[in-house]
């Protein structure tokens, strides 16, 4: 680098000096800010002066540019905010020069006039002396520009090549061609221009030799054929084709060997069954168009979520905005280890045409793909990234190119990521999926089996592709034969197989890649049904604190193990059945238990706090969302944790829990759950000597079997219930059998052991020397002897009752019952055929000679 003036060159000799000057002159007539000659100077670690530095710099070179030109030197370096700007005329810039030269010579060649591109591009050339700034150290700035200008070098000589070969001056290029191609062994575009001149020069065995010796390196270094127009010009060498002899200067139309180092060839074949995802994809090509230098697109999502199919299909929708190419590199190789990042940068390199040099560090290889990128607009799709260590050097750090990485984890430590995450696929998006994959005749035959066989795969794209490919491997089986056989979850991701497509194996790998406590915690979640969960149930399952359970929850989700949204958190389908798996063949069974018990506990605690605010209408903050639709929602979650306490041998869980539930069985008529339910608290209450809950649960089921008319089981249960409440002295259980046996003889017209059994049950809910008397058991007495009373036709009695069940509704604080009582009193007295309502929620025809359906 030199400064030529009146008095001859100058040259600055400090290393940091030519720094600024040099990246002052690159960016001439732009304002450059001090913190980027901060950043260029001394990179990450600047000294605590050096802002005062770089003004002393900038002085300096001033003053060096005052002696080379004495009468408007210090003028051309001024001062602005945020820094300096280097003023120099296009003339008197070799750079602008060169910049200029090479833009006319390829405006030149593009019109056809052959000999002025050839001079042109000449004269750019012998502008240059070498690299770019080769005896000046190079920061972020430089590095980009040195890199850019390198390529342009090698743009200018290629074209020049191209304008001589077509001016008829094959036999002067031959030697300039070897040499080149030996230099640049895996730059297919400077063997093509050698392999014409030598055809050309009547030289016919030698060019095939050349075509031979640039395949042996191709296949032995990339495992690439030759590009496609070298493979053209080979055959027509082989031909004899005289066209190849025609050149511009003798008239004929000229022969281009054009090659895109690292295009189409270096991608994967496009999916032919891909479908769906389009906002994701117009998400990523928006991201793309309008990507700032430095950014990148990472698509993350759970494994088989099809990561690296959408970013191929993004990639090829993208092309026309990345005219230079597209390159794919696979990061994580199936059934291998990571590759590290020298050996991402070498790979590519090679498929870039450029042979790294042997032993050469990760600084020097970062150099050189940065160079390749510079001044280019390339595409990378950088699949199944490993650690944000291996990804930092592969990415582009100017603009014009950029990268579509894939990762299960995201490596959101980097600067300019722009995440895309993948979620399962929508219901129609994976109908679509499995028409293109098992033909649009499958579908259309068995819609019904094929929606249940897309939900038992999750609607996983890789779930679908097996199942698709199973249907075709086996065009005999039906879609519900499949289906049958994936029912099961014991089995279903055994079945999920055809030859080299697994969907356990992907999803078993992520799991074994996480940390022994994110896996304890995935197992363990399993016991979970399908469907959303809060915070406070996860830390239930896992034992552990608010913040830990977080902590756990957010591991799982970088993990991809775990998803989540504004409803809550889920394990994707068939993360679910490997959780479930993983449970039953790892986990201690006692902290299985410990867990299913802990689940059981804050299962019972919910439901305890919406009876609360539904009752008496005092909020807690600590009731689920929407307390009134709780139990329609968790419904199918409560009778599991049920149903896993009792096989776990958790008879106290299972008691406390059904008991949570009682109340809210009877109001919602979940006659299914409250009869499976309270068979299984039946037999844990036995197991662990809880008479009390036994007589509670026997009672329970004589009120499930009175509402729904079978009034000969209800009695057996009402009158275990009495003899255990007996036994036991529970009197408030006692009470409420001695109630259900009542209104047994109420139905069948008994009126007199109707009344006998009501006074016994109000004398047992009565406080006396065993106890204090029990309200809602009083209630209960009250409510049945107003109904009593409405059946003998005595109203004023039956108000009397009613106004009882009333005020002690309101002493309790209660609202359910309170609503209830106010009912009864305005239906005192019921016309013909009109609803009575027998308990809370529960209603009846009354009128005489006819049984009438509940109604819950």
């Amino acid at each position: 680098m030199e400064i030529e003036g009146g008095t001859g060159p100058h040259t600055p000799r400090a290393a940091k000096l030519r720094v600024v000057l040099g990246t002052l002159l690159v960016h001439a007539d732009r304002v450059v800010s001090v913190d980027s000659l901060v950043a260029e100077l001394w990179r990450d670690e600047p000294p605590r002066t050096a802002t005062a530095t770089v003004h002393v710099y900038v002085s300096q070179l001033r003053k060096l540019l005052h002696a080379a030109d004495p009468d408007r030197g210090r003028e051309l370096l001024r001062t602005q905010s945020p820094g300096y700007r280097l003023c120099v005329p296009p003339d008197r810039l070799d750079l602008s020069e060169f910049e200029r030269l090479h833009r006319r010579g390829r405006e030149a060649l593009a019109a056809g006039r052959h000999r002025a591109a050839a001079d042109l591009q000449r004269r750019a050339l012998a502008l240059r002396r070498g690299p770019l700034l080769s005896d000046t150290p190079h920061g972020p700035l430089l590095e980009g520009a040195a890199a850019r200008l390198a390529e342009a070098g090698v743009a200018a000589l290629d074209q020049r090549i191209r304008a001589d070969l077509e001016l008829g001056r094959h036999h002067e290029l031959i030697a300039e061609l070897r040499s080149l191609a030996a230099e640049h062994p895996l730059r297919e575009e400077l063997h093509g221009h050698l392999i014409l001149a030598l055809y050309r020069a009547g030289r016919q065995a030698e060019a095939l030799e050349a075509f031979a010796e640039l395949r042996r390196t191709l296949v032995a270094e990339l495992a690439i054929e030759p590009a496609p127009p070298l493979q053209r010009l080979h055959r027509r060498i082989l031909a004899g084709d005289p066209g190849l002899l025609r050149t511009a200067a003798s008239g004929g139309r000229a022969v281009a060997v054009a090659v895109r180092p690292g295009h189409e060839r270096a991608m994967p074949p496009a999916d032919p069954v891909f479908a769906g995802r389009g906002t994701a994809l117009a998400q990523v090509e928006e991201l793309l168009r309008d990507a700032p230098a430095g950014s990148f697109v990472a698509v993350a999502g759970q494994p088989g979520v099809g990561k690296t199919a959408f970013a191929l299909e993004a990639a090829r929708r993208s092309d026309p905005s990345f005219p230079d190419g597209r390159l794919f590199l696979d990061l994580h190789p199936e059934r291998g280890r990571p590759l590290r990042a020298t050996e991402a940068m070498s790979t590519l390199l090679r498929r870039r045409g450029v042979r790294p040099a042997k032993g050469a560090g990760a600084g020097e290889l970062r150099e050189a793909w940065q160079a390749q990128l510079a001044g280019r607009q390339l595409l990378l799709v950088l699949d199944n990234a490993d650690s944000e260590a291996q990804l930092r050097p592969l990415l582009p750090t100017t603009g014009g190119s950029s990268a579509i990485v894939t990762a299960r984890r995201l490596p959101a430590g980097l600067g300019g990521i722009r995440p895309v995450l993948l979620d399962t696929l929508d219901p129609e998006e994976a109908r679509l999926l499995f028409a293109a994959a098992a033909g649009p005749e499958r579908e259309a035959a068995e819609p019904a089996a094929v929606r249940e066989l897309l939900e038992l795969c999750g609607r996983l794209p890789l779930a679908v592709r097996v199942a698709a490919a199973q249907l075709t491997a086996r065009p005999h089986w039906k879609v519900a034969c499949l289906v049958d056989r994936l029912r099961d979850e014991r089995y279903r991701l055994g079945e999920l197989r055809i030859g080299e497509l697994d969907v356990r194996e992907p999803l078993l790998r992520a799991y074994r890649d996480a940390r022994p406590e994110l896996r304890q915690a995935f197992r363990l979640l399993g016991l979970l049904p399908a469907g959303r969960f809060d915070r406070a149930t996860a830390a239930a399952v896992l034992g552990r604190s608010p913040a830990e359970t977080a902590r756990l929850l957010d591991g799982l989700l970088d993990d991809r193990l775990l998803a989540a949204d504004r409803a809550g958190h889920h394990l994707p389908e068939l993360l679910r059945v490997l959780a479930v798996e993983r449970l039953t063949e790892e986990e201690d069974p006692q902290d299985t238990g410990d867990a299913i018990e802990r689940l059981c506990a804050e299962h019972a605690r919910a439901a305890e706090r919406v009876t609360a605010v539904l009752t008496h209408a005092r909020p807690t903050g600590q009731e689920p969302h929407e307390p009134a639709g709780w139990f329609t929602r968790e419904r199918e979650a409560l009778v599991r944790a049920v149903r896993q306490a009792h096989r776990a041998g958790r008879p106290a869980a299972v008691v406390r829990l059904v008991a949570a539930l009682d109340g809210h069985l009877e109001t919602h008529a979940a006659w299914d759950a409250w009869a499976e339910t309270h068979a299984l608290a039946l037999d844990a209450a036995r197991r662990c000597g809880d008479r009390g809950a036994e007589a509670r649960t026997l009672r329970s089921l004589g009120d499930l079997a009175w509402q729904q008319r079978r009034p000969e089981e209800a009695g057996e249960y009402y009158g275990l219930a009495r003899r255990v409440a007996e036994e036991s002295g529970h009197r408030a259980e006692l009470s409420r059998a001695l109630v259900g046996l009542a209104e047994l003889r109420m139905d069948a017209g008994d009126g007199a052991d109707a009344d006998a059994l009501l006074a016994s049950a109000h004398a047992t809910a009565l406080a006396d020397d065993s106890g204090p008397a029990d309200p809602r058991a009083r209630f209960d007495v009250l409510r049945a002897l107003g109904l009593h009373a409405l059946a003998d036709g005595d109203h004023a009695r039956a108000h009397a009752r009613f106004t009882d069940c009333l005020d002690l509704a309101r002493t309790l604080h209660d609202r359910r019952l309170e609503s209830f009582a106010h009912r009864a009193l305005r239906t005192a007295r019921p016309g013909p055929g009109d609803h009575l309502e027998v308990r809370p929620g529960v209603w009846r025809l009354p009128a005489p000679g006819r049984r009438a359906e509940p109604a819950g």
